[in-house]
């Protein structure tokens, strides 16, 4: 039997709700808080909550709105977007997040993983990145909602996250997200061969088949959006998440 987490990730743009596609055309969804309801109803294991505009505009997190986000969740929490320095991850503990993601900072220098993990814990620290592949079939690693290119391969990133101290890796596909058709196997395998952390994958689930591919590829976790705020081939917004019992089906 399998005991790997199938984690909600919801994307916020400021304070709403919203479903990208390659990391573009953000389909507004709703209130956030609606969505934690419901899962909560769901007892969801995990959330995980990524502000995708914070660190392409340049601003920190909106810690106002997160505390009343994370006083609604019955479940641990993590968020993501706009993270610079540990007093604001330290701020995102006080307000009741138990994960911070780091990703954007990254691209500058890994110490931010050093410093918070020896302060907090490595288990809080979740080192994030984002990957496109290239024409060639090249991976590259991409910051600030997908708009700026670093030099580095993903798998060679996530083994300095590790070194670093992270004690999570969430990977997401620009290229599968949104588009419900699997997630980059390949890519999710190469990286956990090559760290001794958790990896939570994301970026593809269309079935819950999809979830168990990524189990079979070595993560610890499989993160989907669409899967669980859409209902059906149109799309229709239903925030939705699978009973342990159909969950169960598809890991046994």
């Amino acid at each position: 039997m399998y005991h790997n987490r199938i984690i909600p990730c919801l994307l916020l743009d400021g304070q709403g709700l919203v479903k990208t596609v390659k990391f573009a055309a953000g389909r507004y969804l709703g209130d956030p808080m609606n969505a934690v309801r419901i899962y909560n109803d769901s007892e969801v294991d995990e959330l995980i909550f990524l502000d995708i505009s914070a660190s392409k505009h340049g601003r920190g997190p909106d810690y106002k709105y997160l505390a009343k986000i994370a006083q609604q969740c019955f479940m641990p929490v993590c968020y993501g977007g706009g993270i610079t320095n540990t007093d604001e991850i330290r701020r995102l503990f006080e307000i009741g997040f138990e994960k911070v993601s780091v990703n954007a900072a990254l691209g500058i220098s890994y110490q931010i993983l050093s410093e918070a993990s020896e302060i907090f814990g490595s288990q809080s620290i979740v080192g994030a990145m984002d990957v496109r592949r290239a024409e060639s079939g090249e991976r590259k690693v991409y910051i600030k909602n997908g708009s700026v290119q670093l030099n580095i391969d993903p798998v060679e990133h996530a083994v300095n996250m590790e070194r670093y101290g992270a004690g999570e890796i969430l990977i997401n596909s620009i290229d599968n997200d949104g588009v419900c058709e699997g997630y980059d196997i390949e890519l999710i395998r190469d990286i956990t061969k090559a760290v001794g952390v958790p990896v939570t994958a994301c970026g593809g689930a269309g079935t819950l088949k999809d979830c168990r591919d990524v189990a079979d590829a070595g993560a610890s976790a499989a993160a989907a959006g669409s899967l669980f705020v859409y209902w059906g081939r149109k799309k229709a917004v239903l925030i939705n998440y699978p009973d342990k019992e159909e969950i169960g089906k598809v890991f046994e």
